[in-house]
């Protein structure tokens, strides 16, 4: 009988060790995961059905210690050639359960990107934060802080806007940051981060790139304060929530990069974040289309299954071409984020245009495809025995981050057209 491994994937770009892990976390999925997922949405605030997986995940089984050095505990793979496409994989086997789930996995090792990947690897700040994650078998949860009240997720339009709108500041007092300023919708926020990576400016209003700043904050220290959840439509197992810095002290030496570098590899953020999303709704199409198919061999017109029907295999088919299609492209911008020898780096604006349109062109034609799906299961596309209802509230969620379509439509306008202006 024909599977979700039935759908093509790059063969070429695949490693050992990715699919091993994506066969681990398939059983883990299986087991843990899809059983309970229509619960999830019911426990956004206290996680005590989504908290114990993910112990299992990342504690028991060691995987959030998979970008850090060897050395210090880790597994590594912040030295492969082929980071991005095991991403790829372990992203789409977790979105394939529960979407959420995949983001706030994703989100642990987001900003560890900037510090434990090549050619950019924080030596001491490697050996800073690798005890947190290797040193327990409980999970360790990160966060990415970046979207602020005021002005949303332009702060990533850093080639026009160049930092000028970033709220949150960051002064040097003697040998240490102060921080201040407010955060929005981080995922892994709303209590549960254990470290973040904060955007912030060195010179409030400043155009000068060396004045954007990541750095990084223990969530445990004076000053940091985190709001509980936010009810959303969905993806309850991604916690969102207002994140306050109130003179939060941190070491100089907790900054990512340094002047200049922590924008330019926020760029990296940037691609890779888009790269992700592509995998999460990937995730997402393959279950989807395992409940259609039972969904239209179980209910029958005319004495006949409804997929011997003309008209309904006609969607059928656009939608597992739609998966065909977007899988090929999700591989394909994995692999180039990894090959910086072909495609240039992943911090630069080439990249994150094409990650961009990756990205959006897969969210549009997810939605779609999964709105054709669930008007052909009539009623039950709404219904949560289904589940494909659940995917299509989490999915519309991805459509909307990271700056939404529109910062997306505007850095391919102006990458592909040398736009100046937008």
């Amino acid at each position: 009988m024909r599977s979700i491994d039935d759908f093509s994937r790059p063969l070429e770009y695949l490693t050992p060790l990715g699919e091993q892990v994506g066969e681990i976390i398939r059983e883990w999925v299986e087991k843990e995961v899809i059983p309970y997922r229509r619960d999830f949405d019911e426990d956004y605030l206290e996680h005590r059905l989504i908290l114990p997986p993910f112990r299992k995940l990342l504690g028991e089984y060691g995987i959030q210690r998979i970008l850090f050095p060897e050395d210090l505990g880790g597994w590594g793979l912040g030295h492969s050639d082929y980071l991005s496409v095991a991403a790829f994989r372990m992203f789409e086997e977790i979105a394939r359960a529960d979407s959420g789930m995949a983001v706030a996995f994703g989100v642990v090792f987001w900003p560890l990107v900037l510090i434990c990947c090549e050619p950019h690897v924080n030596r001491r700040l490697c050996e800073e934060f690798a005890p947190m994650f290797t040193g327990t078998r409980e999970p360790v949860f990160s966060c990415m802080a970046m979207t602020e009240p005021q002005g949303g997720s332009d702060i990533e339009n850093v080639e026009i806007l160049k930092g000028s709108t970033i709220r949150t500041t960051a002064v040097q007092d003697g040998d240490e940051w102060v921080i201040n300023g407010h955060k929005l919708w981080p995922t892994n926020t709303g209590g549960v981060a254990d470290l973040m990576a904060v955007v912030c400016t060195t010179d409030p209003g400043s155009r000068d790139v060396n004045d954007i700043a990541i750095i990084f904050v223990p969530c445990h220290l004076p000053g940091v304060t985190q709001s509980s959840a936010y009810e959303k439509a969905g993806m309850a197992a991604d916690k969102n929530g207002d994140i306050w810095f109130e003179n939060v002290r941190v070491p100089l030496w907790y900054r990512a990069c340094g002047p200049g570098d922590d924008a330019r590899f926020y760029g990296e953020v940037v691609s890779l974040g888009n790269m992700g999303s592509i995998a999460f709704m990937t995730g997402v199409m393959l279950n989807v289309y395992e409940k259609v198919r039972e969904f239209t061999s179980r209910n029958t017109y005319r004495g006949l299954p409804l997929k011997e029907n003309d008209a309904v295999a006609g969607v059928l088919a656009d939608f597992a071409a739609t998966i065909e299609a977007l899988r090929i492209l999700g591989y394909q911008c994995a692999r180039m984020c990894d090959r910086h020898d072909l495609y240039g780096p992943r911090w630069s604006p080439e990249v994150m245009a094409k990650a961009r349109a990756h990205r959006y062109f897969a969210a549009d034609r997810t939605l779609e495809a999964m709105g054709r799906v669930m008007n052909l299961m009539e009623s039950f596309g709404a219904d949560r025995e289904w589940d494909v209802e659940k995917h299509w509230r989490d999915v519309k969620m991805v459509q909307l981050w990271l700056g939404g379509k529109q910062l997306s439509q505007m850095e391919v306008a102006r990458w592909f057209y040398e736009c100046e202006t937008l």
